[in-house]
């Protein structure tokens, strides 16, 4: 599951209230950038040149304070974030008074060469700085494409006999491909990552059974199981295996037919790939 890593460094500010004095100082940005740039120690090791950090605006409209939370702040300003840390200082007068404060004590965090993107936000004395890689976002294949790697991961996977939890299955039988179940399964991914909710009732209460039957498909057994946060249609079907319940759907002889669906939620967490394969036998 892919996650975002926030990390404030030094919590030594007040809440931060009023427009800030000062957005993105460029002087602090550029003695930053000079001290990544050169060699040097940190922690009584070799630095190595970290690249230049880019000032980004919408960092230097963060507003932070006690009990704030750095994710939220970030979606607050349209700043999508793989990874961030946090610098708050107070007492410096100008940058070059920050940079003194920040240098040895937080190199390690501004030697960082992950980070690509920095913003200063100055109230007063009070300084935050901001380093932050962004979240790419992340593509998948065309559904059809997916739908047929997460059905040929399954067959592989019934192909062998398993334990799920407490529970052995012989090996069994492939499924074949259904649209009627891959439609039923996509509308409930979609009503996921619209929801950014994983659940296996829909948002107007529906269960599988009813998403299936008004997809048109006429079910004498159904079954689902639903993932969110794995990136990959394979770390989708490997975390089912892994699960006892989700496994025993899948590992299940009495399933013949299978169709699955992925939505990608960019609300909150770009990236963010909600999962939903339905299993059935026609009657």
């Amino acid at each position: 599951m892919r996650h975002a890593g926030f990390r404030v460094v030094l919590a030594a500010a007040a809440l931060l209230a009023g427009g800030a004095q000062a957005q993105n100082d460029a002087r602090l940005v550029a003695l930053i950038n000079d001290w990544r740039a050169s060699p040097g120690e940190c922690g009584g090791t070799r630095r190595a040149p970290a690249p230049a950090l880019t000032s980004n605006p919408l960092l230097a409209r963060v507003r932070f304070g006690t009990g704030s939370f750095p994710e939220y702040e970030l979606e607050r300003v349209g700043y999508d974030a793989a990874q961030v840390e946090v610098i708050f200082t107070r007492g410096a007068v100008d940058a070059a008074g920050v940079m003194d404060a920040i240098r040895q004590p937080y190199c390690r965090v501004l030697a960082n060469p992950a980070y690509s993107d920095i913003g200063v936000v100055r109230q007063g004395q009070e300084w935050t700085i901001v380093l932050a890689r962004p979240l790419l976002p992340l593509h998948l294949p065309a559904q059809d494409v997916v739908g047929r790697e997460i059905l040929d991961a399954v067959n592989a996977a019934r192909a062998v006999a398993r334990n799920c939890g407490e529970r052995a299955f012989a090996a069994a039988a492939p499924l074949a491909w259904n649209d009627a179940l891959g439609a039923a399964a996509l509308a409930h991914s979609r009503d996921m990552a619209a929801r950014r909710h994983m659940a296996h009732e829909g948002s107007d209460g529906s269960t599988v059974a009813v998403r299936a039957t008004r997809a048109g498909y006429s079910w004498r057994l159904i079954g689902e199981n639903v993932a969110a946060g794995q990136p990959s249609a394979s770390e989708a079907v490997a975390g089912w295996i892994d699960s006892p319940g989700h496994c025993a759907n899948l590992m299940n002889p009495a399933f013949t037919e299978m169709g699955a669906g992925y939505e990608i939620s960019r609300a909150r967490m770009p990236g963010f790939v909600y999962w939903t394969q339905v299993f059935g036998v026609r009657r």
